[in-house]
């Protein structure tokens, strides 16, 4: 049985540009990881958004989830209310990545950035319903859905509702004693 994968979660480097890009210009997963229409950057506009956007923080925070040694998605916490103290999370992994337990460790450990060291009360997330292997991952590290926009999403020829899923400190808190 193959042992799972050594996953982290860390600061990007240059080193992670390629894996980063080619996950951000899949068009296969697009609608998984975007609610807009599809529009692959070209690699020097995306690479200058990203530095932008690292030059100029709007106090959101991302992380490269790392499993053993190699940059395989991205992940991190944005929109945060700092009145309210909520944020919303997204990941997105590299296909080859998925299946492994990848996600669900990178998950555990931003909940954990989430309500340990950024003080945030809830977290919330979207997704397309008929992600149901992502809805299943989102479940089992204690979200719940909370409730869905209809038809609200165009994916790959018609509607799908976005399903909004989220997760209170406390429920995070009481998982854990479990």
């Amino acid at each position: 049985m193959p042992t799972k994968p050594v996953v982290t979660l860390r600061p990007r480097t240059d080193a992670d540009l390629d894996a980063l890009y080619a996950i951000a210009a899949d068009l296969e997963t697009w609608e998984e990881r975007n609610p807009g229409r599809p529009a692959i950057p070209t690699r020097e506009r995306w690479e200058s958004r990203l530095l932008a956007r690292e030059a100029e923080p709007d106090g959101s925070v991302s992380f490269v989830v790392d499993a053993d040694g190699t940059a395989v998605g991205n992940i991190g916490v944005f929109d945060i209310d700092d009145l309210a103290r909520h944020g919303e999370v997204g990941i997105a992994l590299a296909p080859s990545a998925r299946g492994q337990g990848i996600g669900t460790a990178a998950m555990a450990q931003i909940l954990e950035f989430a309500f340990v060291r950024a003080n945030l009360r809830r977290v919330h997330l979207e997704v397309i319903a008929s992600n149901a292997r992502a809805i299943r991952a989102y479940e089992k590290a204690g979200f719940v859905v909370e409730g869905r926009q209809r038809e609200h999403a165009w994916v790959r020829g018609h509607y799908e509702d976005i399903v909004r899923m989220g997760i209170l400190r406390s429920e995070w808190t009481a998982d854990r004693s479990a």
